[in-house]
């Protein structure tokens, strides 16, 4: 790194000062687009199940082939609501029940890659189910954890598919990763209880980077978000517990976008929070909803009449938790998670972080080039630069 310091000075001293900014805080930022659905009214008969009203959507994805979006919409209405790409409410799959095709508390929303098919995660069933493309109903697989004392949420968690389809799933009351082929056979599992490397304690999000393979973790009461190889071994973690830029109370959603930015959506502190590759801060986004005292506005009791937090506020920006997180094609899609809408963000600035080779390289060309713009200028005796 010393190497790739003097490098950049001397660049600068040659009138090559952008070179020595690359590799610094990159100017990422996002910003408020639009909301998909909306929370019920309880007036006239509005209320939630109501064709375009939505309850804790935890989980979110955009279908490739038609740009439709699916979200989960769980307490009870028990349904993967889709939308189109302008947020006007289309059709649903699913129902309340255990029966085939049936959930109770749908989760994570993933498309197989290769095959195109729906898997959702049917939290209090305990298993994973599966549609084809056009949301016919194929099968369920799976087992997970039950309920465990002092933690709010149990079963399956965050999942991802690797290149050669086999899907990742954590595993929150055991604190594992359990790992199925495409034939939903479990086939592994990884990590284990606790706060050590590759240890978790209510492991959350999970995403999978389709250029690295590199596995990245919600570790929900630790704090952190862990980064695993290919393998799932160990590489690095970032974060802690707390309220400060990089850190998080209870992270739930993350995704990755192109240029492996990683996107949290960090539950308690009501916000998104995004980093480079090797988790370093780039921007946080979003506030908490509060009351007319200025109180942050509490979630609703479980088992309660309503949903939603009391009161509402569904001005952009504002959460009552951030949940279900999904990037595409430049825009974040976020779970407003008591406050029953997915707030749809524009990513604007993103860039990705050049690996020490490739600045000590870019370095070089541009010593050469100035080298011979040097010598040119001797042989012209001019003083422009």
């Amino acid at each position: 790194m010393s190497l790739i310091k003097k490098l950049s000075i001397t660049l600068a001293g040659a009138g090559l000062m952008t070179l020595a900014t690359i590799g610094e805080a990159q100017a990422l930022s996002l910003k408020y687009e639009s909301s998909i659905g909306r929370p019920a009214t309880f007036e006239n008969g509005d209320f939630p199940g109501t064709p375009g009203t939505l309850a804790v959507p935890q989980g979110i994805g955009v279908q490739d082939s038609t740009g439709e979006i699916y979200i989960s919409n769980g307490r009870g209405i028990d349904r993967v609501d889709i939308f189109d790409s302008q947020g006007n409410y289309l059709r649903s799959i699913g129902s309340t029940g255990s029966g085939a095709g049936q959930f109770d508390e749908p989760a994570d929303i993933k498309f197989n890659p290769i095959t195109g098919d729906i898997y959702v995660g049917d939290v209090y069933n305990s298993r994973i189910n599966v549609f084809d493309a056009q949301g016919n109903y194929k099968t369920s697989f799976g087992s997970f954890g039950g309920p465990v004392e002092g933690r709010t949420f149990f079963g399956p968690g965050g999942m991802d598919f690797d290149k050669n389809g086999n899907l990742y799933v954590t595993d929150f009351s055991t604190d594992i990763i359990k790992v199925y082929n495409p034939e939903g056979t479990l086939i592994k599992t990884i990590g284990s209880s606790g706060s050590g490397k590759g240890q978790f304690s209510g492991p959350a999000g999970l995403t999978i980077s389709e250029k690295t393979g590199r596995i990245y973790v919600n570790d929900q009461y630790n704090g952190r978000i862990q980064v695993l190889d290919a393998d799932g071994n160990f590489l690095f973690s970032f974060g802690s517990t707390g309220s400060q830029p990089g850190q998080f109370r209870e992270p739930i959603g993350i995704d990755l976008d192109e240029y492996e930015n990683i996107y949290v959506a960090d539950s308690q502190n009501s916000r998104v929070q995004v980093f480079d590759k090797n988790g370093k801060f780039l921007a946080s986004y979003g506030q908490p909803a509060r009351n007319a005292e200025g109180e942050v506005v509490s979630p609703p009791a479980q088992g309660g009449s309503s949903p939603y937090g009391d009161p509402l506020d569904l001005s952009p920006g504002t959460f009552n938790w951030t949940a279900g997180l999904h990037y595409d094609d430049g825009k974040v899609y976020v779970g407003d998670f008591f406050q029953g809408r997915v707030q749809v963000l524009s990513v604007e600035g993103a860039t990705s972080v050049p690996e020490p080779a490739s600045l000590l390289g870019l370095g070089v060309v541009a010593v050469g080039a100035s080298v011979v713009k040097f010598r040119r200028n001797r042989q012209q005796k001019s003083t422009v630069v």
